[in-house]
């Protein structure tokens, strides 16, 4: 990594709100529409709208102040207990949850949600439904054993982790130590859905440029093996845009069984 050019994520933090403007939101020329929001809001929807990924309880861990992942979440799990590794992203969440003023506005994501649904007469229900599901944000921390030290959560039925894993970890042993990690919270059976980037080295917030850990299809299914994933299913997007602020190749979206 170089630290010359390159700010990492977990000691640096981000722009929670420049992110989101830049990578999620509804505004003219948001270049990553289509890979940020429709791909991964598709793919959710697809895997826990089958029926074999159920229970009460679902963990979500991942990068900045995202919510629109977890509309399909909500409607199979009563429960949501969110995990953030910045203060930050944990105000901008929790103002959003309890429909503060000032909440960013995920409106557009809500539409999608209900029109993936099937009910698009029904769009305030979708963020109704997931802000009544969400019963904690939380700070986490991959130095701690635990990463939820000093709370301990019951394991949960679905973690859904999206972005995470390659701006939190420098190389591969520490995207396997971080991934083992997130496995510790997660029940023998339960499933791990997964969103990531391929081939990255980085993605701009703000005027900073974040660190990505560069890793590919192959090396992402082979760790799960080796930690005892079992995929369901996997689905590779190709970059649909060219920019600057970001250099990844693919979005991939990753459904895998915890062995029993």
């Amino acid at each position: 990594m170089d630290s010359t050019t390159h700010k990492f994520y977990p000691v640096h933090g981000i722009d929670s709100r420049n992110q989101l403007d830049k990578y999620c939101s509804n505004k003219e020329g948001m270049v990553f529409a289509y890979d940020s929001l429709t791909f991964p809001m598709a793919n959710l929807h697809y895997q826990l709208s089958r029926g074999r990924v159920v229970g009460k309880f679902a963990i979500d861990i991942s990068v900045g102040s995202f919510i629109h992942h977890l509309y399909s979440a909500s409607n199979s799990f009563e429960q949501i207990v969110i995990l953030k590794l910045k203060e930050k992203c944990i105000m901008e969440l929790r103002r959003w949850v309890h429909d503060r003023t000032g909440a960013y506005d995920w409106s557009h994501t809500s539409s999608a949600a209900a029109e993936l649904a099937g009910t698009r007469d029904q769009l305030q229900e979708q963020e109704i439904r997931l802000r009544s599901s969400v019963k904690h944000v939380l700070k986490c921390d991959f130095e701690q054993k635990n990463i939820t030290s000093p709370v301990l959560l019951p394991l949960a039925d679905c973690i859904v982790s999206a972005w995470l894993l390659e701006i939190i970890s420098k190389n591969e042993d520490e995207y396997i130590r971080n991934l083992e990690k997130i496995l510790k919270l997660l029940k023998p059976g339960g499933y791990l859905l997964l969103i990531g980037v391929l081939d990255a080295t980085y993605g701009v917030v703000g005027e900073e440029r974040i660190y990505c850990f560069k890793c590919n299809e192959e090396f992402v299914k082979n760790v799960f093996g080796k930690l005892g994933l079992v995929i369901d299913y996997c689905a590779v997007q190709r970059r649909s845009n060219v920019s600057d602020l970001t250099d990844y190749n693919s979005v991939i979206f990753v459904a895998a069984r915890k062995g029993e």
